[in-house]
């Protein structure tokens, strides 16, 4: 999938959030090295002054921190300042930027819902409003005051949609087609300075970037203290230029980092059984010094199926019994075998392992099998005909139409599922479109039924659970459900910490989507990452897009 563009509050895919996460600055990030992820300031000063309530948070920033020069600025320096993460916390709920993550801040911060609802209205987002619970005492003070406490505010303004962006960037961009998404000026480690779509993009070190130096805490794990050995002291970033290559077929992206042609390169399932064996290098790799990086991703893969739909959809029991017999008919560990060669783990449980909240004893309700599938059908009038196919209740055809993306993994994906399909004696018929029309679709509630993978914002429960939530529909709840019920409990598991008492909520809403069989948990991959010799200092961090900033090549090699 090509990127769309690198703009914080726009960018939507991976690919596009990797170069924003290198080009700007949040107010805090993570340490490099601490498991699990710990947050650290990045453009603030000190973790933030919170109000004995819990629901003001006064954060300091770093002075001299300058964005990199661009025409925008009329030739001066720009230095970054409170307001610039004021703005950009604004744009993310600015209805003419339609942002995804909108949901983030939406029914948070005092006074930003009533400014959206006033500029879809007039249609203008007045960014010179006075907004009571976003405010600048002065230029280095950052004052948000809440509706209520949220105790992941922190590491929501670790992501990168919070990054801080230069008001006069955006407003000379903005009139020319996509301009923005194509001029990223921050005050990152790097600036872009080359970029074909879908093909290339070029990133340099940031000559004006902060004095900052290589200091993480790498614990007991030896070989993260062998990365702190070599490591600590250095000053960030000691890569000049850091080149990435759009290679979409993964044969080709292997062959080249096999030519040495690359010095990192991200292993997909498909390609494992030709460079791992039993979770480890094979020999012939090793034998040339190639490092392996391997964790299980924070990560979520559900299967959905249109709430919406008519045929899908609704909670009467015919409809629920229809979801839950094909949710039963699916073997996880098949799709994992033949999809991805062995490289995930099946999940029991919403959050996956490595995200605060993660219950490894939890088991779901629904499990495969097929024979109890196939009667539920029976059972609610779903019945085969001469051709063994199932018609619906009232006796008219009954087919489902699975989208998957065009790329081999999609095939192969959608072979799982007709097996699946067989198994209940149902029709499917398989949509394949790209990524980024699936995308723009399913926001739309147009989809019947997809595999939906869900990377970590950040490292909690909540980023998993408000998959589910029924104000998401358009944004990240790709399923279109709303259960009352469940919403009720999920807002009530927002005004709690990380807890036993939240995960008792947790537990509930995990047992009401099973009930209702809305979705269908699958499972997390692994994350491998291979570097070669020369690459100083790499581990894949669970949360973090890109590691660059944090290594060093050892250039005689």
């Amino acid at each position: 999938m090509a990127e769309t563009g690198f703009d914080p509050a726009a960018a939507r895919d991976l690919y596009s959030n990797a170069i924003v996460e290198a080009v700007f600055e949040r107010l805090y990030g993570y340490d490099y090295l601490a498991s699990p992820a710990r947050i650290i300031p990045e453009a603030a000063a000190a973790l933030p002054e919170i109000s004995e309530d819990g629901r003001t948070y006064t954060i300091r920033l770093r002075k001299g921190i300058r964005f990199t020069p661009d025409a925008a600025f009329k030739g001066k320096e720009r230095e970054l300042q409170a307001k610039d993460f004021i703005y950009s916390l604004m744009r993310l709920m600015d209805p003419a930027i339609a942002s995804s993550h909108r949901w983030l801040l939406e029914g948070k911060i005092i006074g930003l819902d009533e400014l959206a609802e006033k500029a879809k209205k007039t249609g203008k987002f007045d960014y010179d409003a006075v907004v009571p619970g976003l405010q600048a005492p002065d230029p280095y003070t950052l004052k948000i005051r809440l509706h209520r406490p949220d105790y992941n505010l922190p590491m929501i303004l670790a992501y990168t949609a919070t990054s801080a962006v230069a008001r006069e960037v955006v407003e000379k961009y903005r009139d020319g087609q996509g301009q923005v998404m194509a001029n990223p000026v921050g005050s990152g480690p790097y600036r872009l300075t080359e970029w074909v779509r879908g093909s290339r993009m070029v990133l340099e070190a940031n000559p004006g970037y902060r004095e900052h130096y290589w200091d993480s805490d790498p614990g007991a794990d030896p070989e993260k203290q062998k990365i702190a050995r070599q490591m600590k002291g250095k000053r960030i970033p000691q890569i000049g230029k850091v080149i990435v290559q759009v290679i979409l077929e993964d044969q080709s992206r292997l062959l080249a980092f096999q030519k040495d042609e690359t010095d990192l390169f991200q292993l997909y399932g498909g390609l494992a059984p030709q460079v791992l064996q039993d979770g480890k290098l094979k020999p012939e790799f090793t034998s040339k010094g190639v490092q392996l990086s391997r964790i299980i991703s924070p990560e979520l893969t559900i299967y959905y199926w249109n709430m919406q739909d008519p045929v899908l959809g609704g909670l009467s029991k015919e409809k629920i019994a229809l979801r839950r017999a094909i949710a039963m008919a699916h073997q996880v560990e098949e799709e994992i075998r033949i999809v991805d060669n062995g490289q995930a783990i099946p999940l029991q449980f919403p959050i996956p392992p490595g995200v605060v909240g993660h219950d490894p004893q939890y088991k779901s309700s629904i499990q495969y099998n097929p024979a109890a599938a196939n009667a539920l059908l029976d059972r609610f009038g779903y019945k085969k005909g001469a051709d063994g196919y199932r018609t619906l209740p009232d006796g008219s055809p009954l087919v489902i139409r699975f989208t998957s993306q065009t790329e081999s993994r999609g095939h192969l994906q959608a072979e799982v599922w007709k097996k699946t399909y067989d198994r209940l004696g149902i029709r499917m018929e398989t949509d394949f479109r790209p990524f980024s029309e699936i995308l723009k679709a399913e926001k739309q509630c147009q989809l019947k039924q997809r595999i939906s993978p869900w990377m970590a914002d950040y490292p909690d429960g909540d980023n998993f659970m408000q998959l589910f939530y029924g104000k998401n529909i358009h944004l990240n709840n790709n399923g279109c459900v709303s259960l009352p019920e469940f919403d009720a409990l999920y807002e009530q598991s927002q005004r709690l910490p990380a807890g036993p008492e939240r995960d008792a909520l947790y537990h509930k809403m995990a047992r009401l989507m099973e009930a209702y069989s809305a979705q269908r948990i699958g499972f997390a991959r692994y994350f491998n990452m291979l570097a070669q010799p020369r690459v100083i200092g790499y581990q894949k961090h669970p949360v973090m897009h890109i590691e660059w900033p944090y290594l060093d090549l050892d250039t005689k090699r």
